[in-house]
């Protein structure tokens, strides 16, 4: 037998989804005790229910007063406040949905009429409001705030969305991001999970790279500690050859300016994937192209020669090769380069070097010593020699000015000694990867951070896009990005950065077409006013902890459709742990204390001062 509802009060004033309620008593306990149940009591964002025949119509305080029913002269001659009967308390609630045949639903079908009775929520009927479609597959994340329900979020509703975790520092944010995931790991599936699908996450503050993290041992997972401060590197990221050696990203890392450089890279980077150079191929190129500069004469630049001798003497391990090279003259009168074997000998223009020349400058052995040192070269290695080399042939017939590739070169030296400290340049990667990958920035420089994540989740996301297109997807790929308004600040954006419109634009596209081919963003951030809009616009499931400042509010105000103003209002009071989730998974916004792991949490526990001031007695 159902027990009977506790009756509150009754409809007496309806505009639209908002009703008033004259209560018939001016109680104001926050919890009643009712049939050996601990109910809410009817305060702010409490759940109550109308009764409208076989409708149970679900409803939340938005606001609450008294009317004063006798003092309707405002005089204190007649002040009757406070006396019995003087008062009358009203609540306004605002229509959340419908219960109907023991199922709770979102529907304007039903709105309250006066003379409806109002009564408490009932665990059966909270049960329904916050719990699933029957046979749905759930994870628990904590207990909801006012009732104290268990919450659960529904696997597939959830996981299989682009999510947003934001709050100010602090706020359990991180806590928030790792419990999802560990629940979900902890879940049935978990084997049928890391068999079906791959999770990289970037950590910026290296918070998620302790033994215990998600779950998972070193089997199923393993953590990048990308590393470009300490003499010892870290371990490598492996990155396909194809993506790095793409004009444009090569172009964004090396900052090349879009009026010389940025032609020079193209070309080069064009001729490179073109030609698929071994050593053998490269030496005759490199030897093809000193031999083209002796015989132009004054066509080539002043200086062709020696900018050749310059950038060979960084590829051969015999300095003494290039002696011969060095020592040759040039007589303006026939323009020609000579040297003395038996007599003056002259390199005539336009015509190929003779046997004698070829073995006074020691060509073949030039060329046997680049091939070496090329095949015993990293990727990397083998780029910058060809980079180097390009930029003497494309100067040495005045086309390009050597003058505005030189500051270029100093920038490729230092982003290329930085990258081969820190990624692993190799042709496949399907089986580079584990079910979880972290890649920790924390000790990575300005340089490697900004590049890395854009380069790893473009990487990721092509493979995937490739892998899937046209066919069933058969496994999911979850990137999950940790303080991501480091990566995706909108800030510089249409102001000449075009690294940052390059980057923005991959994550925009990735956010908006990365569904349908099973791939799905996570972004936690303590600045959701900083993140392309976009983005944000994108966003399907929300977790959102305390934030205070009035552009990341704005922001949520206007990206998150199923967040009522109510609860918008509360976001800036909500405590630690605290979070109000919405979105396509839930049905309605719901406040959650969300579970803090005793052991297996990230790094990122408020410092103790006076704990660690004790330590330094």
């Amino acid at each position: 037998m159902t027990n009977p509802s506790k009756k509150l009060g009754v409809i007496v004033g309806v505009d639209g989804s908002v009703s008033q309620v004259g209560m018939y008593s001016m109680s104001n306990d926050s919890q009643l005790l009712w049939y050996g149940d601990i109910l809410t009591g009817p305060k702010i964002g409490a759940f109550l229910t109308i009764k409208q025949n076989d409708v149970k119509i679900i409803a939340t305080v938005s606001s609450e007063k008294v009317v004063d029913q006798q003092n309707t002269v405002r005089s204190i001659e007649f002040d009757n406040r406070f006396h019995k009967d003087s008062i009358n308390r009203v609540i306004v609630l605002k229509t959340k949905g419908v219960i109907e045949e023991s199922e709770f639903q979102i529907t304007s079908q039903y709105v309250p009429m006066v003379g409806n009775e109002v009564t408490l929520t009932t665990k059966e009927e909270l049960d329904l409001i916050f719990g699933l479609e029957p046979g749905e597959d759930s994870i628990y994340i904590g207990k909801s705030l006012l009732e104290g329900q268990p919450i659960n979020i529904p696997i597939n509703k959830f996981f299989a969305s682009h999510i947003g975790i934001f709050g100010n520092t602090g706020s359990g944010k991180s806590n928030t991001l790792h419990k999802v995931y560990l629940e979900l790991f902890k879940s049935q599936y978990r084997t049928s999970i890391l068999r079906g699908s791959q999770f990289f996450v970037i950590d910026f503050n290296g918070e998620y790279i302790g033994e215990e993290t998600f779950g998972l041992d070193v089997t199923n997972k393993q953590i990048f500690e990308v590393d470009t401060r300490s003499a010892e590197a870290g371990q490598k990221m492996p990155i396909k050859k194809s993506y790095l050696f793409d004009p444009d990203i090569l172009a964004i890392l090396f900052d090349a300016r879009p009026a010389t450089q940025v032609p020079f890279l193209r070309k080069s980077i064009n001729t490179w994937n073109e030609s698929n150079f071994n050593g053998e191929s490269i030496a005759k190129f490199v030897i093809g192209t000193i031999k083209k500069i002796l015989r132009s004469g004054d066509a080539a630049s002043p200086d062709a020669k020696d900018n050749w001798i310059s950038v060979a003497k960084q590829y051969i391990t015999d300095d003494t090769l290039l002696e011969p090279l060095s020592s040759l003259g040039y007589i303006s009168k026939t323009d020609a380069y000579t040297y003395e074997l038996a007599g003056s000998q002259y390199i005539n223009k336009k015509e190929a070097l003779k046997d004698d020349a070829i073995e006074f400058l020691r060509i073949n052995d030039i060329m046997s010593n680049i091939a070496e040192t090329f095949n015993n070269a990293d990727e990397i290695s083998k780029l910058k020699m060809h980079l180097s080399f390009q930029k003497v042939h494309q100067s040495a017939w005045k086309s390009t000015n050597i003058e505005h590739l030189n500051p270029l070169f100093n920038r490729i030296d230092s982003a290329f000694a930085s990258l081969s400290r820190v990624i692993d340049v190799v042709e496949d990667i399907s089986d580079r990867f584990k079910p979880m990958n972290i890649i920790s920035l924390v000790h990575a420089n300005q340089e490697i951070t900004r590049l890395m994540p854009m380069l790893l989740s473009k990487m990721i996301y092509d493979e995937q896009k490739s892998n899937v297109a046209g066919k069933e997807v058969g496994q999911t790929k979850h990137l999950i990005i940790d303080e991501a308004h480091n990566i995706l600040n909108t800030e510089f954006r249409n102001n000449g950065d075009d690294w940052q419109d390059y980057r923005l634009s991959i994550f925009e596209e990735i956010i908006k077409e990365g569904r349908k081919f099973g791939f799905y963003l996570t972004l936690s951030s303590q600045r959701p006013a900083d993140i392309s809009s976009t983005i944000m616009s994108q966003v399907h499931n929300y977790l959102i902890h305390r934030l205070v400042n009035e552009k990341d509010l704005q922001m949520l105000e206007n990206t998150m459709p199923t967040l009522d103003k109510n609860s918008y209002k509360i976001i800036p009071s909500l405590g630690k742990g605290e979070v109000i989730i919405t979105g396509n998974a839930m049905q309605v916004p719901v406040f959650v204390q969300v579970d803090k792991e005793k052991k297996n949490r990230p790094k990122s526990d408020d410092i103790l001062l006076t704990r660690l001031w004790k330590k330094q007695r």
